[in-house]
């Protein structure tokens, strides 16, 4: 499974855990709330993408577990030790034609801030 977490690209299955993750058990979990843990963890560690996997994985993981058709998600904290409120969050849809350049770029070492804002969220775009 390909997710765009930010600037990561995240290439993993379910089954990669140390411990598995039992989807059916966050089945009474919303999609809002699955978002909302996802700004507490940003806020802790802006850099989580990067820095825990593991829990990149899971959060990304959960994403997909309530909507299917997600398979990007950004969280942008403003600083370490914010308010959870204060990070910001989107989710997209990407096509099969941005995931394919997207991975490509990622094996080059090409895949950055800059190009995945570029690519996918046009956040710089002036």
């Amino acid at each position: 499974m390909l997710f765009l977490l930010n600037d990561r690209l995240l290439n993993f299955r379910p089954t990669d855990y140390r411990q598995p993750l039992d989807i059916s058990r966050f089945h009474a979990l919303s999609l809002p709330y699955v978002l909302k843990l996802g700004q507490e963890l940003f806020a802790e560690n802006p850099l989580l993408h990067h820095e825990d996997l593991e829990k990149a994985q899971r959060l990304a993981l959960l994403i997909v577990s309530k909507a299917p058709d997600v398979n990007a998600a950004l969280f942008v904290a403003p600083a370490k030790g914010c308010r959870p409120d204060e990070v910001t969050s989107r989710l997209a849809s990407l096509s099969i034609d941005v995931v394919a350049a997207l991975s490509l770029r990622d094996r080059h070492g090409e895949l950055n801030p800059v190009t995945a804002d570029r690519e996918v969220w046009r956040r710089l775009a002036a």
